[in-house]
Parts: structure tokens; sequence; C-alpha cells
């Protein structure tokens, strides 16, 4: 019973949850409003135990004096620093300590991530732009036009490239992400159906 009841809540809640997007009534939109109330609850649990999960972590990490150890210590001390700053009795989300905190490291460090991120992202395109192939040549003279479009120095050469990069992404580039989009559909009409059916049961856990 441990494993039925279980497939069997969530056979009759998949079901449910496909068949009221079909059924235009008052009741049924209600059900549905009331299911993502519920969602938002669950999400704020799973939220609870994602920072449980992340502590406990991290001091085993400190317990073990596991590489770079002393990171840990510092993602604890921002974790409970920022949550001591947030409470209502230190002025919430306007306190003076917390807004500091978020504006001079936590939007320094995302823009430092995402300033890294853009050298992974440029050596990337470098390897998948070179013109191994037919395809690959392709490919690398596409990303040439439509880079080349946002170039303020081209003169006489800027319309007829910037026409030329629109056409690239609202016809052959369009069409790929559409097709794409509707794959990434199926894939998840396919895994909803697996789950409702019980043939994926990993969310059960390692059984």
């Amino acid at each position: 019973m441990r494993k039925e009841i279980p497939l069997f809540i969530v056979l009759v809640c998949g079901i449910f949850m496909a068949l009221q997007f079909f059924v235009p009534h008052s009741y049924s939109q209600f059900l549905y409003r009331y299911a993502l109330d519920w969602l938002i609850v669950i999400g704020i649990f799973a939220l609870a135990l994602g920072i449980w999960s992340f502590i406990r972590v991290s001091y085993d990490k400190i317990q073990r004096r596991s590489e770079n150890w002393q990171y840990a210590i510092i993602a604890l001390a921002g974790l409970f620093g920022m949550i001591f700053f947030g409470m209502w009795f230190m002025g919430g989300l306007e306190s003076y300590m917390y807004r500091h905190f978020f504006s001079f490291i936590m939007i320094p460090i995302q823009a430092t991530m995402f300033a890294l991120l853009a050298f992974f992202i440029a050596s990337a395109a470098y390897r998948a732009f070179r013109a191994r192939s037919i395809l690959a040549t392709v490919l690398l003279l596409g990303a040439l036009v439509v880079m080349l479009r946002f170039n303020p120095f081209l003169g006489p050469l800027g319309e007829p490239t910037a026409r030329m990069a629109d056409w690239i992404l609202n016809v052959p580039n369009l069409a790929a992400k559409r097709a794409i989009i509707i794959g990434i559909g199926l894939g998840m009409v396919a895994t909803a159906l697996k789950v409702i059916l019980g043939i994926e049961r990993g969310y059960m856990g390692r059984d």
C-alpha cells in the first residue's frame, strides 16, 4: 500500500488537471485555482527543504574539513545574516544592513558571475563555429551576419546587413525555434503520461 496510494493520488490528480482544462465551468476553474494555491504551499515547503539541505551539506563540509570548506562558512554566514537583517524587528526588507548587503555584495557577485559566463559563451561559440563542414559554415556565416547587425561602423552596408539579419532571425531561426518548442511540448506530454500511469516513479525515491 505504500506504493499504491501515492500512485493512485498522482493518477487521479493528473487526470483531473488534464480534463478540467476542457471543462468551461466556473467550478472547474475554482478547483484549478485551488490546486494552484496548494502548489504554492508545496513550493514553500520545498524551499524550506532546500535551505535545510544547504545548511546540512555546508555543515558536513565544515566538519570534515573538505576542500574549500572555508567558503561554506562564508555561505552560512551570508544566509543567516540575510535572514537576521530581514526580520521585522530589524526593519524587514527596508533594513539598512539588508539593503546594503543586497546592493553591494549580492548584486556585484551576480554581475561577476554573468561576466565570467560571457567568456564561457565566447569560448563555446568559438568551438561551435569552426567551419569543419557545410552546416557549420552556414552557422558561422549566419552568426557573423547577425553580429554585424549591431556594428555602427558598417556605413552603407548597415541597412542590407540589418535586413538580412532580420530575415535570418524571423525565418530559419524562428522555424527552428518553433520545432524545438514543439519537441519540448511533446516530451513534456510523454513524461506527464508516464508519471500519471505509474511508469516513471523517480519521485517516489530509490525504490
